[in-house]
């Protein structure tokens, strides 16, 4: 059986078909596409994606269907096991390491970030019920997550991972707390800091293991992604060690179905370096002993309505500053959001809400949704 054909029989799988007619079909303009996929895996289809040797006009739909049907688990590349066998002898996410996704990723562009993300530059999955708009689904987040952590006036407040300090200022100007935050990216912290100019919220460019002091309660958004299977006990350590004995935590993270030990080759290569996704099983035997779960939410396909506010976003930028869209950062750009649109409509992926106590809640608890 030739490549090509291999390749038909497995995307016949999915409902997709090779220069079909319809939207989440794909167009090959390049031959050699169906041996890169089948011996290089996701890797080999991003990167054929970039160097123009397939189009597709809906490739979230595309990516949708492809992973509602497990084609994933199908084809296995060599890197693929590479990565996984160096992620078992390495811990890719040591302290020596942890700035390299800031370098890469976070600091491409603030103004590219500021035309794609709302305007408190939410970089991670908002909440939509009764939301109409990208704006209203990330305050909706925040509220979300702060009246969880049933926030008080005058207490102290960690931000692990605090982005460009939207939360920050959210949290410090609705409710009245006083916020320090971390993170590894430089072009982070430069905005964070300007927008919380005049605000009691302290911005530093850190590790978290590096982290002390004592807060009444502490969250992280979207930044234990970057943490690594070799080091989520640590971290778990390490709020313990931050928070009061009556403190908690709030942990919104990307979550995978199953136990993994390494990233995605493709997203580790051209979007997040080193990243992985935890599963609910590596996270409850990291926390386990350290604190009491009280609630886990789930709301992964909202992702896949952030994803596309922010691809819609991005592609308005990228047409005002001038720059094609044949542009291989472009392609970069548009494969991630839009094959992450797919995973989490698929959900491949999950988003998750854990919530987090020392001592554990007393009296009746009514945990808002």
């Amino acid at each position: 059986m030739s490549y090509k054909s291999k390749v038909e029989v497995l995307l016949e799988k999915a409902g997709v078909k090779i220069d079909g007619n319809r939207p989440w079909d794909i167009q090959v303009k390049n031959e050699n596409l169906y041996r890169r996929v089948l011996f290089g895996g996701h890797l080999g289809l991003g990167e054929s994606y970039v160097e123009g040797w397939w189009e597709c006009e809906d490739l979230e739909g595309f990516f949708y269907r492809i992973l509602d049907a497990n084609l994933d688990k199908e084809v296995n590349s060599a890197i693929a096991t590479f990565n996984t066998l160096t992620s078992a002898l390495f811990n890719k996410q040591s302290p020596k390491r942890a700035f390299t996704v800031g370098k890469k990723h976070y600091n491409v562009s603030n103004e590219l970030f500021q035309g794609m993300l709302d305007k408190r530059m939410m970089y991670s999955c908002g909440y939509w019920k009764n939301a109409e708009n990208l704006d209203e689904a990330q305050e909706n987040k925040l509220c979300l997550i702060f009246d969880k952590l049933n926030l008080k006036r005058g207490q102290r407040v960690l931000d692990i991972g605090c982005g460009f300090g939207g939360a920050a200022e959210y949290a410090a100007t609705r409710y009245g707390v006083s916020v320090a935050g971390i993170t590894i990216s430089t072009e982070q912290a430069k905005l964070a800091r300007e927008r919380n100019n005049g605000l009691k919220v302290y911005i530093d460019v850190m590790d978290y293991r590096h982290l002390s002091g004592s807060y009444d309660n502490a969250y992280s958004i979207g930044m234990f992604e970057h943490v690594g299977f070799k080091n989520y006990k640590t971290y778990f350590e390490v709020v313990n060690r931050c928070l009061k004995e009556d403190g908690m935590f709030l942990l919104h993270t990307i979550g995978a179905n199953s136990p993994a030990t390494t990233g995605d080759p493709w997203t580790n290569k051209y979007i997040f370096p080193n990243g992985m996704l935890p599963s609910a099983s590596q996270l409850t035997s990291a926390f386990e002993g350290l604190f009491i779960l009280e609630d886990w939410q789930s709301f992964g396909y909202d992702y896949t309505l952030t994803l596309r506010e922010w691809f819609k976003n991005f592609t308005a930028y990228w047409q005002s500053i001038g720059f094609s869209q044949e542009d291989r950062f472009y392609r970069i750009w548009k494969y991630y959001l839009l094959s992450f649109a797919g995973a989490f409509e698929a959900r491949n992926i999950q988003v998750w809400q854990i919530l987090l106590s020392k001592k554990g809640m007393r009296g009746p608890v009514n945990i808002l949704r």
